[in-house]
């Protein structure tokens, strides 16, 4: 079971959805996040429960970098919209750091989200837990 995490801009939710109806059979048995809004819209278009943080731009964004930053999350699905500026835009460039630092693979558009689905359903994660196993600590690095 992975923990696995939602996030879309508000042009970007119709899409999220659809990609969580498409892929609900994979998504399903591994512990779902997400920002406020995002959360909703995917639970009431899907059977998944998913645990919802507050919006993006109220904190939601930070919230599930908290659990990145504790190596806590395995998978993150940000249907970013670069084509609109974001009020919370250093939320954002922290929460894609923080990926980058603790190796979390995250897609910020539709067609990495597909790519990373598909090896999910192939069972290709599990190269997360010998990562975390070998992982030196904060005082080693």
């Amino acid at each position: 079971m992975l923990n696995i995490a939602f996030i879309s801009h508000d042009r970007k939710k119709d899409e999220m959805v659809n990609f969580v109806i498409a892929y609900e059979y994979v998504f399903h048995g591994h512990k779902l996040y997400s920002t406020g809004t995002t959360g909703s819209r995917i639970m009431d278009a899907t059977k998944l429960d998913i645990h919802r943080f507050q919006s993006g731009p109220l904190g939601g964004d930070q919230q599930i970098g908290a659990l990145v930053a504790d190596n806590e999350m395995d998978l993150i699905i940000f249907l970013r919209d670069p084509l609109m500026a974001q009020p919370h835009e250093p939320d954002i460039i922290a929460l894609l750091r923080l990926c980058d630092v603790q190796g979390i693979p995250v897609a910020t558009n539709i067609a990495t989200a597909e790519l990373l689905v598909r090896a999910l359903e192939r069972g290709d994660f599990a190269w997360r837990e010998l990562t975390d196993k070998y992982k030196p600590g904060v005082d080693e690095a």
